[in-house]
């Protein structure tokens, strides 16, 4: 009889600009495992809405359409009912919009339905903003990553030039605060320090630094 593998899963949460997704993909790629970017699934139901175009106070065609869409990652991409929408979700009119689809309670769970199956099937590192307290809150391995509002501005400001926006830090400030604001006071799932989870501030640390410390606990603790 075959003996059944033993799966293990990684959660990171953290605000926005922590550098969760980059560090996820160094994790996943150094200990051979899947990258699941959870944010990436809340940002492709969002721009499904806006694509079909329905009003973002709809709570109920905003459920219908996340009940029937197909989300797949593959190659490092992300598939929305067969299309790579890996660029199209990154755009600032997705993001402004995405924390007020994340806080449609059915939409949570359908998409956290979506997320344990895949740990299921492998060993993953899953970060977003409720993974270690509530998709994974037995997870033996949970970290949360911090930083300063600016340092965390910063890193997107500069994410985004890269990308060609012409937008001002002063404005990825203003967006991250009001992010912060409402994944943290949110009264479904908001962001919070999972119980046992390692918190990294890395406001004065490299991705490279941060990647390395989750590997080596990861390792010590196997």
């Amino acid at each position: 009889m075959k003996k059944k593998r033993d799966f293990f899963v990684i959660t990171i949460d953290g605000p926005a600009g922590a550098g969760k997704s980059t560090i996820a993909k160094i994790v996943a790629d150094r200990l051979g495992i899947c990258y699941i970017d959870t944010g990436a699934m809340y940002r492709a139901v969002t721009y499904k809405v806006m694509k079909e175009r329905v009003d973002f106070k709809d709570a109920d065609k905003i459920v219908t359409l996340a009940k029937n869409s197909a989300i797949e990652f593959k190659d490092g991409k992300i598939f929305l009912d067969g299309a790579d929408v890996s660029e199209k979700i990154r755009t600032r009119a997705v993001t402004n919009y995405t924390s007020a689809v994340a806080a449609i309670g059915e939409v949570r769970k359908i998409l956290r339905n979506f997320q344990r199956q895949y740990a299921r099937e492998k060993s993953i590192v899953m970060e977003g903003r409720d993974i270690g307290t509530v998709v994974f809150p037995n997870a033996k391995y949970k970290f949360y990553l911090d930083a300063s509002l600016t340092e965390r501005a910063k890193r997107r400001f500069m994410e985004l030039r890269q990308k060609g926006s012409n937008i001002s830090l002063e404005e990825v400030i203003a967006d991250i605060n009001r992010r912060d604001n409402i994944d943290l006071n949110r009264g479904l799932c908001p962001l919070k320090i999972p119980s046992g989870a390692v918190v990294i501030d890395s406001t004065n640390k490299s991705i490279e630094e941060v990647a390395e410390i989750i590997i080596g606990y990861v390792k010590k603790n196997r």
